[in-house]
């Protein structure tokens, strides 16, 4: 038993969502506006007209739809058939019978019929289809049509949304409702203002209502990121080469300043060593000398500011110093200087080249 009673309370769900539309307000598109004086005396508009908003927020297909009128007490109704549809936010315009040649004319209708709208009071309704009504006598007879979207009663007319008709109109104002055709309480007497009027076509900027469903209060989006970080580990030399000039044997030739520049971000410091080839086409008794920057300190055989023999590759290199902490931002700089542990021996003249390397090696 408990299985059935659960059926039978979805089974009235459902028809209670079958309800006429008419009885609860709109989402989609609404009667926003009506004039009923098209070229009467004094009247801005030579036609009376009809103007159709949708409120919701998809396209709505009006091929099958009617706008249909009935005067204040009358059940019968005449049908004008629709075609194309509407947009979100956007307007529709139904241009109506004229009562003279006053007024200017109408924005380019997107729809025309004969109707001819009393001043006095009547009821227009947008239909979901192109018979013709039958109701209107009492109050609240059309919005037991299901076909019938939505109705404005205005004036002295029977038949209304709500506890009254909306406002009486005149030769100079029209039927507007309210929020610019966003509002909808199905109550016609407090949703329509008698106002000067102002029919806008399909062309007119869709103005979408902020009503409805609140757009979420955020979203997310995801984006991978990667990055690489490299160690930083450069070294500098103050000279591209290094020349001594000409010597005799038996001479030792000034040394010459080679500072090397050290960059790194290894948090434990780094080594810095230097090695050379043999000179050609005999060796000579290349060496180096060295000053530590901040935070270095000198190899074991650079201590007291002596000179000392670059071993030759591939023997080990000459470690210049060492330092346990990374890199001044701009780099140390080792104050060295390349010479000769000794005068130069004896050896057949010409023109005698090596190549030094600076290594530099995280810790």
């Amino acid at each position: 038993m408990p299985r059935l009673r659960h059926l039978f309370t979805l089974a009235l769900a459902l028809v209670l969502l079958a309800a006429p539309a008419a009885r609860s307000a709109s989402s989609g598109p609404v009667v926003s506006q009506l004039f009923a004086a098209g070229g009467n005396a004094g009247a801005p508009y030579a036609n009376d007209f009809v103007e159709l908003f949708n409120r919701g927020s998809t396209t709505i297909d009006l091929s099958t739809w009617s706008v249909q009128y009935a005067s204040a007490a009358a059940t019968t109704w005449q049908a004008t058939a629709l075609s194309g549809s509407v947009r979100p936010g956007g307007r529709y315009l139904i241009q109506l019978a004229s009562g003279g040649a006053v007024g200017a004319a109408l924005p380019t209708p997107d729809a025309t019929g004969t109707s001819n709208l009393a001043v006095t009071g009547g009821k227009v309704a947008l239909v979901r289809g192109t018979a013709p009504l039958t109701c209107g006598a009492t109050a609240g007879s059309c919005s037991s049509d299901p076909l019938v979207v939505d109705l404005v009663g205005y004036g002295g007319a029977t038949d209304y949304e709500g506890a009254g008709p909306a406002p009486a109109i005149s030769n100079t104002t029209a039927a507007l409702r309210a929020g610019d055709g966003c509002t909808d309480t199905d109550a016609n007497s407090s949703d329509f203002s008698a106002l000067a009027p102002t029919p806008r076509n399909s062309a007119a900027a869709a103005s979408p209502c902020s009503g409805g469903s609140p757009p979420p209060a955020g979203t997310s989006g995801n984006a991978n990121v990667d990055v690489d970080i490299q160690p930083i580990l450069s070294i500098a030399l103050e000279r591209p080469s290094i020349s001594f000039g000409s010597a005799a044997s038996g001479e030792k030739p000034a040394a010459v300043s080679e500072h090397v520049t050290v960059a790194s971000n290894h948090t434990a410091g780094y080594a810095l060593t230097v090695h050379r080839s043999a000179f050609g086409p005999a060796d000579l008794p290349l060496g180096l000398s060295a000053t530590a920057p901040a935070g270095g300190v000198l190899g074991g055989l650079l201590t007291g500011g002596g000179i000392a023999p670059i071993p030759v590759a591939p023997a080990q290199d000459l470690l210049i110093g060492t330092t346990s902490a990374p890199s001044a931002a701009a780099g140390d700089a080792w104050a060295t200087n390349v010479g000769f542990a000794s005068p130069l021996p004896a050896v057949a003249p010409g023109h005698y080249t090596a190549t030094v390397t600076f290594t530099v090696i995280g810790r």
